[in-house]
């Protein structure tokens, strides 16, 4: 596929059977509802002009796509190279006065050299234009490829005809446009080249989202463990989150407890604690717990899997603006040829003599003006590469109506406080209810507890105390307690560091006061964290996600 009139020819032709098809022209891939055949999905692309195979791996396949474009690119550039090399030096030799028309045998001699060169151009550099034309033809169709050829074939064909007859044109016609045919040819293929790039980049989004799927897992057997490929998993098989894994499929956890990564769906820092009964979502990432747990979806339910569903419907959906450049794409190559005939017609019956020879100049100029189809390509391209460099920078488009619509909205609405944050809890508040105490002591102590802790607010604990240039001691006695905090000897002291569920299980008493404070930090939004001492309670301390930087001047943006 190489522009949105073949967006369109695909569409038509399984419309025509009655079948709903996308097409995403950035991976080059379409999406056809259930019920149709494989099979018979190629043999209908296959009708309508296109080569297709079925994709059956989306990661290996976004692997083969990714280098064949490369090849691509590498070989567009290489034909742009050729192109232009030479359709500059004989543009600027026109536009500084240079004679391009044939008046003698030496200047057709120099002109007829010139004509093999770009014949030889023609076939190495525009091959591929041919080609797709001849396919699209047999098809009994138009595309992009149909005017290129046409357009430098035809401009190739009239200078060629002039070189070699120069007696059959006017004086004023005896023109050669071999720089246009190899310019035309040049241009496109840079262009190409510039929209593969492009291309990358948008798959680049969807490339990072598949690649946070596992491929194997560890599936628990009556034989013991075995690691599987996530394809041969069925819902209800039963599996092992080991420390540091990803998970592979959505499911419930069976048993265990653990501190899950969720911020690649949720975007928010901290993890999340999971005990049995509770959910798990495919990509993300195991703390330092273990886990059992039954599969609830497959590979193409999980959340994760809609996710990159979502991005490529994205880039494939149809802005109202869209519809309308698609519908004028799918006639514009008939619509340009037939004006060109027109045009060379009306010509030929009243221009005046040799008719034919303006006939025939008229065709060619109006074939090379129309060639490259800006509007089927600008508009479809601008869609895809908004949307890919959009995923890549975390934000979601539903579809190309939600981007349309955007530039009206009036109201932003942030749901989640990783948006504007730092995405690295930080220590923002330490209240110390014991006058006798400083901070330094405080932070000296909970973080030299905190040292044996793998919990995300403990690198919040010690990069406060980092920040203090406070030095660090060995506890006597450490003991963790899962959701709930950390207990430990620490200079002769028996201390507790946790939640109030951790209080409360060592019956800690929170008077008023401390109520009061618990209820102000988290209107503030802070994670507290309470400090005890001796069965005392000594301290809270807040701990929350920092606003970036640079977020009130990004809200002064928008």
């Amino acid at each position: 596929m190489s522009c949105a009139s073949c967006v369109a020819k695909i569409e038509k032709a399984f419309a025509a059977k009655e079948v709903e098809a996308r097409v995403n022209l950035a991976d080059k891939q379409v999406s056809v509802a259930a019920g149709l055949p494989v099979a018979e999905a190629v043999a209908l692309l296959l009708s309508a002009g296109y080569r297709a195979e079925p994709i059956t791996d989306a990661a290996s396949a976004m692997a083969d796509k990714a280098e064949h474009d490369a090849r691509e690119y590498r070989t567009r550039i290489r034909q742009a190279i050729a192109g232009l090399g030479l359709g500059i030096p004989l543009m600027i030799w026109g536009l500084a006065g240079g004679d391009m028309m044939i008046h003698d045998s030496q200047s057709q001699l120099i002109w007829g050299a010139m004509g093999l060169l770009t014949l030889l151009l023609l076939v190495t550099t525009g091959g591929h234009f041919f080609s797709g034309m001849w396919r699209s033809l047999k098809a009994k169709s138009a595309n992009m490829d149909t005017l290129i050829a046409l357009g430098t074939g035809t401009a190739w064909l009239y200078s060629m005809l002039v070189v070699l007859i120069p007696g059959f044109f006017p004086d004023g016609t005896r023109h050669v446009y071999f720089e246009a045919s190899v310019m035309i040819l040049g241009l496109i293929n840079l262009g190409h080249a510039l929209e593969l790039r492009a291309r990358g980049k948008t798959s680049e989004a969807v490339q990072k989202l598949i690649g946070l799927q596992s491929n194997t897992a560890i599936k628990i057997t009556e034989d013991g463990d075995e690691t599987v490929a996530i394809a041969a998993l069925v819902v209800g098989d039963k599996l092992r989150l080991r420390p540091g894994d990803r998970v592979a499929l959505d499911g419930e956890v069976l048993s265990g407890n653990s501190l899950l990564d969720e911020s690649m769906l949720t975007g928010e820092p901290i993890p999340v604690a999971k005990s049995v009964g509770d959910s798990l979502s495919a990509g993300t990432v195991n703390g330092n717990g273990s886990l059992i747990y039954q599969v609830t979806a497959g590979p193409a339910d999980t959340r994760l899997a809609k996710i990159i569903a979502l991005v490529q419907e994205a880039q494939t959906s149809k802005m109202p603006i869209g519809r309308l450049t698609d519908k004028i794409a799918a006639v514009f190559v008939p619509v340009v040829v037939v004006i060109a005939l027109l045009a060379a017609i009306i010509w030929y019956f009243a221009g005046p003599e040799p008719a034919l020879s303006h006939a025939l100049v008229v065709l060619t100029s109006v074939l090379i003006i129309a060639c490259p189809c800006a509007l089927g390509l600008a508009t479809p391209m601008s869609i895809m590469v908004s949307v890919g460099r959009a995923a890549s920078m975390g934000v979601l488009v539903k579809n190309g109506e939600a981007l349309q619509t955007a530039s009206k909205v009036s109201c932003v609405v942030l749901d989640k406080t990783g948006t504007i944050t730092e995405g690295k809890p930080a220590v923002t508040q330490v209240d110390i209810f014991d006058d006798a105490f400083d901070e330094r002591e405080l932070l000296r102590a909970v973080a030299s507890l905190e040292q044996h802790s793998g919990h995300p607010l403990a690198a919040a604990l010690l990069d406060a105390a980092k920040v203090k240039e406070v030095v660090l001691s060995e506890p006597q006695g450490f003991d963790y307690r899962q959701g709930q905090g950390l207990l430990g000897q620490f200079e002769g002291r028996q201390w507790a560091v946790g939640n109030s569920k951790l209080m409360d299980a060592l019956g800690i008493r929170l008077t008023e006061t401390h109520q009061a404070r618990l209820e102000q930090g988290a209107a503030l939004g802070y994670t507290q964290v309470l400090v005890a001492r001796d069965n005392q309670l000594l301290a809270l301390v807040g701990i929350s996600d920092p606003i970036k930087a640079d977020a009130k001047e990004a809200m002064a943006a928008l």
